[in-house]
């Protein structure tokens, strides 16, 4: 069974182990085992029974690891995304008032959507089509992105009236906690430490429960939730998506989920070095694994599953098989009946790691044209917008208009394919119907 494996992942070929891709793998569930409890908060407020979101989350999380893992061989992890999952509550839900059945149900058409752009290649067209130096600014984006996340769950960088964000309270124990875990995981990764950020992680949590700055859990198992108030209920709802109003819903769950998506895959496959000729092998098994999750998602009773960042620490662990995301998927049905022991994993214990991880996923930044302005001037756009907007497809939005300007301007218009100038229309109309509305 072993050497199937490994025949399968092409584990050797890969230059790893299957130890070392099951660590990987454990490490990125981690990392991102706080959306089993967040997403359930989040989505609540639109009315969603919370113990059913939280069991359609693991499911579809577990879901798309396992496809992405065994169909694109890639271990990249997927989960409902953040951000979405606010802009479906809050925006769609409590802001217009659509009941979150209809809203669900929008989901559904938007997944749809984006299995059939996937089936005819339409989204791997556009992924091949964005030029090097602007994947690089992606992958480098979500660096600063997640190092900002870290950086803001910690507890190190905090909201300030006067300047926006500030430097975080040093007499909060909370905070001495992620300083003392980006401090171990500084030394683990200078040192080239194997498994440094998860070690990192181990040493903080310890030492979180030892000074009662993470709350022991009374018990270690518990029963799932009960999926029957969310189950096939946007099935159900399709007919109420009936004015313009909620297929600009359901175009904005298709856009956002595509470009975060998108922006996610290439980052990632960057920092993996999986990149060839400016091209993501196997780019549409990826798509589809994540389309699908996103359709078995609305399904199920989620918002929109897309890659997730937090896949870089696993990346970064040395996972680089498609055995370390479906590891993560198993680690995500295992945390159905383990929940109360996610609990130790707080904020404070993924901080460090995502903040060094970002340090690693700026690297490509070195790979930019920074001399010539029409390239620097884009890429720079996407590298700070993806923090600054808190969003990936924002980010991406804001250097995609500007590139065909600048290349234009630099008299290099030629050089501009005709799905970067498709996507400048797209994204400029896009921002439009969406403030108007």
């Amino acid at each position: 069974m072993k050497e199937k494996i490994i025949s399968y992942f092409e584990i050797e070929k890969l230059n790893t182990t299957v130890k070392r891709e099951f660590l990987a793998g454990f490490t990125t569930f981690i990392s991102m085992a706080y959306i089993l409890f967040v997403n359930p908060t989040v989505l609540g407020a639109s009315g969603m029974d919370e113990g059913a979101v939280f069991t359609a989350t693991a499911l579809a999380s577990a879901l798309g690891c396992i496809l992405m893992g065994i169909f694109a061989k890639y271990p990249i992890a997927t989960a409902p995304a953040l951000g979405i999952n606010a802009f479906f509550a809050y925006s769609v839900c409590v802001g217009m008032g659509v009941p979150w059945e209809t809203a669900l149900a929008g989901v559904f058409v938007a997944s749809l959507i984006f299995i059939l752009i996937t089936i005819f290649k339409l989204r791997e067209l556009i992924i091949d089509a964005i030029p090097a130096d602007l994947k690089y600014a992606i992958s480098g984006g979500i660096g600063l992105f997640i190092a900002f996340l870290g950086l803001s769950e910690g507890g190190l960088i905090v909201s300030n009236e006067s300047t926006l964000v500030a430097l975080g309270p040093l007499n909060v124990g909370s905070t001495w906690l992620t300083i003392f875990g980006l401090v171990i995981t500084a030394i683990m990764m200078v040192r080239r430490v194997p498994g440094g950020i998860f070690i990192g992680m181990t040493a903080t949590t310890i030492l979180g429960l030892v000074t009662g700055l993470i709350e022991v859990p009374t018990k270690i198992i518990s029963g799932a939730p009960s999926l029957k108030p969310t189950f096939l209920v946007a099935l159900k709802h399709v007919g109420d998506i009936n004015s313009l109003q909620l297929w600009v819903v359901v175009l904005t769950f298709l856009l956002v989920t595509f470009f975060d998506t998108a922006g996610t895959l290439v980052g990632l496959a960057n920092q993996a070095g999986f990149m060839k000729d400016n091209k993501m092998p196997r780019v549409g098994k990826a798509l589809a694994a994540d389309s699908t999750a996103m359709l078995a998602g609305s399904l199920l009773g989620t918002s929109p599953v897309g890659a997730y960042v937090e896949s870089s620490a696993g990346i970064a662990v040395g996972g680089r098989s498609g055995l370390t995301a479906v590891t993560t998927g198993f680690f995500f049905i295992v945390g159905l009946f383990f929940s109360p022991l996610l609990s130790v994993v707080t904020s404070q214990v993924t901080a460090p790691a995502l903040i060094v991880v970002g340090v690693l996923m700026a690297q490509s930044l070195s790979q930019i044209k920074w001399k010539e302005m029409e390239i620097a001037i884009p890429s720079f756009l996407i590298l700070l917008g993806m923090p600054l907007t808190y969003s990936i497809s924002d980010g991406i939005a804001l250097g995609f208009i500007f590139y065909p300007i600048t290349m234009i301007a630099a008299k290099r218009g030629k050089e501009v394919s005709p799905i970067m100038y498709a996507l400048f229309f797209v994204f400029v109309g896009f921002m439009w119907i969406l403030n108007a509305n």
